[in-house]
C-alpha cells in the first residue's frame, strides 16, 4: 500500500513514495488535507442538484404502463409526434448519461469525505472504516428504498461499489487509479465493439429468425395493484440488479474517475481548470450524445433488427461515462462563471445537491403513490411528455423542501441519519468555507 508523501502545492497531483508506510497513529494524509482545505465548493453541489432533475426524467418512464417496452430502455414502443421526439431526445441526452454522472460525483464525494477526516488528523484506517460503514448503510438504505417504493434504486449499487473502491483503491496512487480506469474502459470498449459487430452481422439475416435473440419481457412491479406483491417484486428485481450494476463496469469506472478528479480539485477550483473543463465538456458531451444517438436510432427502427436492440447497449454505456463527466465539467464551468453570485435559483439547486440522498428518496415518495397501480395509477394514463412534466414538478417540490432546510441551516433527514449511523458520536470534521 502506497501513500502520498509529497503533496506539493494545493491541487497538485500527489507524488507516491516507493515504500510501505509503517503503522504509526495518527497518520495525516497531506494530499487529502490539501483537498479538504479547499472547503465546500459550489460546482459539486450544483452538479448534484441538476443531476437529480435528470434522474427524475430518466426514472419516470419506468412508472408508465405500456403494452411494449424497449428491451434495453424504459421507453414504451408505439408513440408518435411530440412523445416520440421527446423519447429520442431522452435516449440521446439523458438515458445512460445521468447515472454515470451520479457515479462520478459519488466518487468525487468519497475523496472529499476522506479528505476532511485526514485534514482533522484522523488515522487513515479509521477514516477508511467510517467510509466503509457509511457505504454499508447505503446498501441498507437502498434495500429499504427498493422494498417500499422503487425497484430501480441505485443507492445500494453505489454503496456496494463504494465499499470496493474504499477497500481496494482509496490510498492508491493516481497512476494506479489511472491504470484501473484504463482497464475498465478497455473492457467496456471491447464489449461495445463485440456487441455492435455481432448486431451488424446478425441483422443481415445470416442467422435466420432474429426473434430468438430477443430478451424475454420483464413483468415490472409498477403495474401491481397489490402493495404487498409490489414490495416482493420490487425487492426481488433490486436484489438482482444491484450486484449486476457493480460488476458491469460503468459505475466502477465513473467512481474511480470521480476520485481522480477530486484529488486534482477539478470541480473545487473550476476557474483554475477552465480550459481542461472546457475540453472535457465539449469532448465528453459530444461522445456521450453520439453513443446515445445509436440507441435512439435503434429505438426508432433505423439501426439493426429490433429483436437485437442489445447491440447498441455497450456503446451507449461506454459513451455514457464520457457524457456524464462532460455534464459535470460543463456545470463546473457554469459554477466558475457564477462565482459568489448565488441567487435564489442557484441556492435552490445547490440545496438539492447538498441533500442529494434526501431529494432522491423524496422523488420516490412522490412518484410511487401517484403513478403505481397500488396508488392513484396515473402511470396508466400519462404519455411520455406528460410524465416528463410530472418529473419536473416532482423535482421542483424537492427543490422547495431543500431550500427551506437550507434557509434553516438543517441537513436533509436522510443525510442526518446516514451521518449518525456512520459516525456515531465521533467528532466529525466539517468542511471549511470556500474563500
Amino acid at each position: 500500500m502506497t501513500v502520498p508523501t509529497n503533496p506539493g502545492p494545493i491541487g497538485a497531483t500527489p507524488q507516491v513514495g516507493p515504500h510501505l508506510v509503517p503503522h504509526v497513529e495518527p497518520i495525516v494524509d497531506h494530499a487529502a488535507a490539501a483537498t479538504a482545505a479547499r472547503g465546500r465548493s459550489l460546482a459539486p453541489d450544483l452538479a448534484r442538484g441538476i443531476m437529480l432533475l435528470l434522474i427524475a426524467l430518466a426514472n419516470v418512464p419506468w412508472w408508465l404502463s405500456v403494452a411494449e417496452r424497449g428491451v434495453t430502455n424504459a421507453h414504451g414502443v408505439g408513440y408518435a409526434g411530440g412523445d416520440l421526439v421527446y423519447q429520442l431526445i431522452s435516449l440521446v441526452a439523458i438515458d445512460g448519461r445521468v447515472y454515470p454522472l451520479f457515479a462520478f460525483l459519488f466518487g468525487y464525494g468519497i475523496w472529499q469525505m476522506y479528505s476532511r477526516q485526514a485534514a482533522a488528523g484522523a488515522p487513515w484506517r479509521e477514516a477508511r472504516r467510517v467510509l466503509q460503514i457509511r457505504h454499508g448503510w447505503m446498501v441498507a438504505f437502498g434495500a429499504v428504498h427498493a422494498l417500499l417504493l422503487w425497484f430501480g434504486d441505485i443507492v445500494g449499487a453505489y454503496g456496494l461499489v463504494g465499499l470496493l473502491v474504499t477497500w481496494l483503491l482509496l490510498r492508491r496512487s493516481d497512476r494506479a487509479l489511472r491504470v484501473v480506469a484504463w482497464v475498465l474502459a478497455g473492457l467496456l470498449a471491447a464489449s461495445a465493439l463485440f456487441s455492435i459487430v455481432s448486431g451488424a452481422v446478425l441483422s443481415t439475416g445470416i442467422a435466420g429468425d432474429m426473434s430468438v435473440m430477443a430478451a424475454p419481457p420483464i413483468d415490472y412491479p409498477t403495474g401491481q395493484s397489490n402493495y404487498l406483491l409490489f414490495m416482493l417484486q420490487s425487492f426481488g428485481l433490486w436484489a438482482v440488479a444491484t450486484p449486476l450494476q457493480a460488476i458491469t463496469l460503468t459505475v466502477p469506472l465513473s467512481v474511480v474517475l470521480g476520485v481522480l478528479a477530486a484529488r486534482s480539485g477539478l470541480l473545487d477550483r473550476p476557474r483554475e481548470h477552465r480550459m481542461l473543463l472546457a475540453r472535457i465538456a465539449v469532448g465528453g458531451i459530444a461522445v456521450g450524445w453520439l453513443g446515445g444517438a445509436l440507441a435512439a436510432m435503434q429505438f426508432a427502427g433505423l439501426l439493426f433488427d429490433t429483436a437485437i436492440s442489445w447491440a447498441t447497449m455497450g456503446a451507449s454505456s461506454l459513451t455514457g461515462v464520457a457524457g456524464g463527466i462532460g455534464y459535470a465539467a460543463l456545470i463546473g464551468l457554469v459554477a466558475g462563471r457564477l462565482g459568489d453570485r448565488h441567487g435564489v435559483v442557484t441556492r435552490a439547486v445547490t440545496a438539492v445537491g447538498k441533500r442529494s440522498l434526501t431529494s432522491y428518496l423524496l422523488q420516490s415518495v412522490l412518484f410511487a403513490p401517484l403513478l403505481a397501480a397500488w396508488g392513484l395509477g396515473l402511470g396508466d394514463t400519462l404519455t411520455p411528455l406528460g410524465a416528463a412534466g410530472l418529473a419536473v414538478g416532482v423535482w421542483l417540490v424537492t427543490a422547495v423542501v431543500a431550500l427551506v432546510l437550507d434557509v434553516r441551516g438543517k441537513r436533509g433527514p436522510a443525510e442526518a441519519l446516514l451521518r449518525r449511523l456512520a459516525y456515531g458520536r465521533r467528532p466529525v470534521a466539517a468542511p471549511m468555507p470556500v474563500t
